[in-house]
């Protein structure tokens, strides 16, 4: 096993540049939590016209949807299949986002917007929310809390670990299994 690379959000070009798919990383810093009704009501509003209710330059989203939280900063936040926001993901990219958690392979379109966008996909290990809120610091609702689990959180965490997916090259760690 390689040497773990610590990384932090928000990320600088050259950080993300720097990433290799394969890589093992531990992330720290601020990161988004955005599932497919979130996706879903962010281009209701675009498709409107109206002003989005966050900046999302240089953000990282995460495809989690918290549990509640009990008496913890946060509940089970483990990610989700990152395919199902496949059809959003290239126009998100062009919005700033450099880069994505989940887990699973992606589309050719979102492979592309990513070496594009010089931007990264992080692998979170599936099954293990109970693990990672453990990483969670700091957790509160940024905007559309009527979605509860759904609704866009921003999370501080600490040594968040992940595997870069796909790096801002175009390099996938799926292709080998194909």
């Amino acid at each position: 096993m390689g040497k773990i690379k610590r990384i932090s959000s928000p990320f600088s070009e050259k950080e993300i540049i720097s990433l290799k798919a394969g890589e093992m990383v531990l992330l720290s810093g601020i990161i988004l939590t955005a599932r497919d009704q979130a996706h879903k009501r962010i281009f209701e509003l675009i498709a409107k016209g109206e002003a989005l209710p966050l900046d999302l330059q240089g953000q990282t989203i995460y495809y989690c949807g918290p549990t509640p939280p009990g008496n913890r900063v946060i509940g089970s936040c483990g990610p989700t299949t990152s395919g199902r926001m496949d059809p959003f993901t290239p126009e998100i990219l062009a919005m700033g986002v450099k880069a994505l958690i989940g887990k699973g392979r992606r589309s050719e379109d979102v492979l592309q917007a990513i070496k594009k966008e010089k931007a990264s996909y992080f692998v979170a290990p599936a099954g293990a929310g109970a693990y990672l809120q453990k990483k969670v610091i700091s957790s509160k609702v940024l905007c559309f809390r009527d979605l509860g689990p759904e609704a866009i959180y921003e999370l501080e965490v600490k040594d968040f670990p992940l595997v870069v997916g796909i790096d801002a090259k175009g390099k996938d760690i799926y292709s080998r299994l194909k």
